[in-house]
């Protein structure tokens, strides 16, 4: 049984007056037009469709092409964990981007330690990805524990058990709060990739750190928009009752 979204416009709101977080909320797919166009629908879900085009400067009439492309494309279609419960979609997100976090980082930080190492010394930009990343690294660890050992647990006792008005809106803006941390490192880094672009004499783990420097910024982006614009403002609403 899918579970009805926290929050929806009604049926008469204009695409460009609903919330980036919304529109990928309803159809995942969505996500890659956003993404092409660097339009962020994690940390900032919350701007509406034109006011996401009018911070970047991207035409709003090209965007809206975009989504309406995507929602004719039939292999877009994908199972839809935002229409999840709270619960189970808490537990979705330790299985799929907690995993892939913890498998990912360690992987990553090797590789950044090793290209700092032997190319920092001509290209000072690399010892600086090393350390927006070891900082991304430690704040993330603390933020997975956090998530599994109080809110996620907070989560699943009150679809149990009933709402407890409050108890969650601590922990919550905590993790807003992180989120938007671990965002602007992830805009850092790809300013200093510029946009993860190896240069032409990279050597095959300076390609491969990239890589997956990039790989990681989607899997987050996805991960926060699922927290921030779904788990979140549906655990609010069954802590009310």
């Amino acid at each position: 049984m899918s579970h009805q979204l926290a929050f929806t416009s009604s049926p008469n709101t204009p695409l460009s007056e609903r919330t980036v977080g919304e529109l990928v909320a309803e159809r995942p797919g969505r996500s890659r037009v956003f993404q092409f166009h660097q339009i962020d629908f994690c940390c900032q879900g919350g701007r509406t469709l034109r006011a996401a085009c009018q911070l970047r400067g991207v035409p709003l009439d090209a965007v809206v092409t975009g989504l309406t492309a995507e929602a004719s494309n039939p292999t877009a279609a994908v199972p839809n964990p935002a229409e999840l419960p709270p619960a189970e979609l808490a537990a979705y997100l330790v299985e799929t981007h907690h995993e892939y976090l913890r498998r990912e980082l360690p992987r990553l930080h090797g590789m950044a330690e090793r290209v700092a190492r032997v190319h920092g010394g001509h290209t000072p930009s690399l010892i600086e990805v090393l350390e927006v990343f070891l900082g991304l690294e430690a704040e993330l660890t603390t933020h997975l524990l956090k998530e599994e050992r109080i809110l996620f647990p907070a989560i699943a006792g009150m679809a149990n058990s009933g709402p407890v008005p409050g108890l969650l809106d601590g922990p919550i803006a905590c993790m807003l709060h992180e989120h938007d941390d671990a965002g602007a490192a992830m805009k850092r880094l790809r300013e200093l990739t510029a946009g993860y672009q190896p240069p032409a004499e990279a050597c095959n783990t300076y390609r491969a750190l990239f890589a997956g420097l990039q790989e990681l910024e989607v899997d987050l982006h996805r991960h926060i928009h699922l927290e921030n614009s779904v788990l979140f403002p549906a655990a609010q609403a069954l802590a009310c009752g």
